[in-house]
């Protein structure tokens, strides 16, 4: 009998986030599921670590999509080998409490299929100012679902059905793929639903290093998505052309932007806009990068990905 739900975990490399995430999914109080984990080619002792678990745990699955580096195709490996009725997406080095499970079947029981959960950022450790900055201005998920139509895959629900209708993730892009599935599904005319309720918990990046790395790959994502949508997110030159891209913050946007501005102290206000003002510079480095360096890889790319159908 096929599971309720099918949670898929993508994960490359981190044998210790993939370990709190299973002991953290096999904890929970509803058991009618299985957990998908694709490995997107790790180098280290990632599967092994999964192996443990699947032995242990007939409901763990461990999977590999080595054929691209992505996780959006990890994501779509999972998918093409679910069977459940829901797809939960969290990502290694997520944990949630022993009733997440219970709760989104709760939620989606209610005519939903699209659901994006809370997350919730926390450091590991001893908090750094990389790990306070991100954790006051990153995966503001209410933010994400309300203005920019999407929910991260680190806490989204679909409905298996969703999937078969409108496809899975395009695994072309660097980085937003989930915001492309999101607005798919939103200019299909679903409802995305937001359960500030169910809380996922994410470590928080705690280096500057690491900031930046992803900064880059968000902006390298937007000229993505100009390239492959320019319908729908206008034409690459609109994004490198955009005096914003390259202009300091303004005050008004770091108050709506950053958690708590208010209470943070003037030596934190300043750290916060300068390393804002790095980050969007690494965001458009990105996009100008992505722009005269990446348009001969995707032209040998395949076809948006759809799902017809479960393996």
């Amino acid at each position: 009998m096929a599971p309720q739900a099918s949670i898929i975990v993508p994960v490359f490399n981190d044998p210790d986030g993939i370990a709190l995430t299973l002991s953290s999914l096999l904890d929970q109080t509803e058991n009618d599921f299985e957990v998908l984990v694709v490995d997107n080619n790790s180098t280290d002792d990632t599967r092994a670590v999964v192996r443990e678990f699947a032995a242990r745990d007939s409901r763990i699955q461990l999977h590999v999509e080595a054929d691209v580096q992505s996780s959006y195709a990890a994501r779509n490996r999972g998918i093409r080998h679910a069977t459940g009725e829901l797809l939960a997406f969290v990502d290694a080095d997520v944990t949630v409490e022993p009733d997440w499970l219970e709760a989104v079947i709760a939620q989606m029981s209610r005519d939903v299929s699209y659901l994006a959960c809370a997350v919730e950022l926390y450091s590991p450790g001893s908090e750094t100012f990389a790990g306070k900055y991100n954790r006051l201005t990153d995966l503001r998920v209410d933010y994400f679902v309300s203005r920019l139509a999407f929910a991260p895959t680190c806490c989204l629900v679909v409905r298996t059905s969703l999937v078969d209708e409108l496809g899975a993730f395009d695994d072309r892009l660097t980085s937003s793929g989930d915001l492309e599935f999101g607005n798919r599904v939103a200019a299909a005319g679903y409802r995305l639903a937001y359960a500030p309720d169910i809380v996922a918990r994410h470590p928080a990046r705690t280096s500057v290093r690491s900031l930046v790395k992803k900064a880059i790959r968000i902006g390298r994502g937007k000229t993505q998505l100009r390239e492959l949508y320019p319908a729908r997110y206008g034409h690459p030159r609109r994004g490198l052309m955009n005096p914003g891209a390259y202009l300091p913050p303004t005050p008004r946007a770091l108050r709506t932007l950053v958690t708590g501005w208010e209470a943070l102290s003037v030596r934190e206000k300043g750290g916060v806009f300068g390393l804002f003002y790095v980050l969007r510079l690494a965001k458009a480095y990105g996009q100008l990068a992505e722009a005269f360096g990446g348009q001969k890889r995707r032209s040998q790319g395949a076809k948006r990905p759809r799902v017809s159908g479960r393996a």
